[in-house]
């Protein structure tokens, strides 16, 4: 063999090992698939949402992409397979958006995400505190203290902040007022949005006044505000079917998968299994938002910072390792 011949063949065997190489490499780099976690229009799931991509990408070398949408458009993503993961899952309060995908098995439950959901009627704990209301203050003591929450609009009644228009809790609120006898003694007042409904809390809250409505849990207003809730007769089926005059039901809020993501990545099925937080979480996160102007991943840094203790516990010692590397 001429030394130009074995030249050539040097040559051959190096392109060969690069390609090789190469090859390997673009190999290993596909065997883990891109994860598509759903991301809800209402900021506890966006903050859940961020959450996981960090510990993904930053714990399980994971390459995370995000599909923005509301409840109804991410379960039909789900059920497609378009989407992977959906953290804050409100199936009890939804369930037709979900029932095919649990019927045919596309479909799986993973776990619980939190399971202390509320909402209800609230006033500012500072009304106790300075002694204007009763500790135990219920329904049925609100009548005697109508005058504290005049309507500026009708003094003769006392204003009940309700929630937005349109949704279901507008209609329970006022079938409340019907049972529990208060439309003699306070008006329903729309609020007209969200943003409207906490900015009366708000303008309350800033000034010590008094106020009185409807509010729910996780919010940011939740962990912002010191609010109490009024008592409402505990939670009955039968009373809640016939009149609403009982608190409102707790709902339990569910992590789900396609069953295809469940096959694919077992190791991140079960991080996800494992997953678990609080509403008094989700509320400090998103006061944490509201308070320094935050962006949805700020806030999941906050989160991980803050509750180090809570997440460690979904995840091994080594991913978590990597991921407080990771932190800021």
């Amino acid at each position: 063999m001429t030394k130009k011949h074995k030249l050539g063949l040097k040559i051959l065997m190096v392109t060969l090992g690069a390609v090789l190489v190469l090859s390997t490499f673009l190999s290993c780099g596909s065997s883990k698939e891109t994860v598509v976690l759903g991301e809800g229009d209402w900021d506890s799931m966006a903050v859940q949402t961020r959450i996981a991509a960090f510990i993904l990408e930053n714990g399980y070398d994971y390459e995370v992409q995000f599909e923005l949408g509301g409840t109804i458009p991410l379960a039909a993503a789900l059920a497609r397979g378009d989407v992977d993961v959906l953290i804050e899952a409100w199936t009890q309060s939804t369930p037709e958006v979900y029932e095919d995908g649990f019927a045919d098995g596309s479909i799986v439950e993973l776990g619980v995400d939190f399971d202390d959901s509320w909402q209800g009627w609230l006033v500012p704990t500072y009304m106790i505190t300075n002694g204007d209301l009763p500790a135990d203050i219920s329904v049925e003591d609100m009548p005697d203290y109508w005058e504290l929450f005049k309507d500026p609009e009708d003094p003769s009644k006392g204003r009940f902040y309700n929630c937005i228009p349109g949704w279901v809790c507008e209609e329970t609120n006022a079938l409340k007022f019907d049972a529990y006898g208060l439309n003699d003694t306070y008006n329903v007042f729309p609020s007209g949005s969200g943003a409207a409904l906490v900015a009366s809390m708000k303008a309350a809250y800033d000034q010590e006044e008094p106020w009185f409505g409807y509010y729910w849990e996780p919010t940011w207003a939740m962990g912002q505000y010191d609010m109490t809730k009024v008592e409402e007769p505990a939670f009955e089926q039968g009373i809640w079917d016939s009149t609403r005059s009982c608190a409102y039901p707790g709902d339990i809020v569910f992590t789900l998968a396609t069953a295809d993501f469940v096959d694919r990545e077992p190791i991140l099925a079960e991080f996800f299994t494992d997953w678990e937080v609080t509403s008094a979480m989700l509320n400090k996160a998103m006061a944490y938002m509201e308070e320094n102007e935050a962006t949805t991943d700020e806030a999941a840094i906050y989160f991980l910072q803050e509750y180090e203790s809570v997440w460690t516990e979904w995840v091994s010692a080594d991913i978590a390792s990597k991921v407080k590397e990771a932190l800021p």
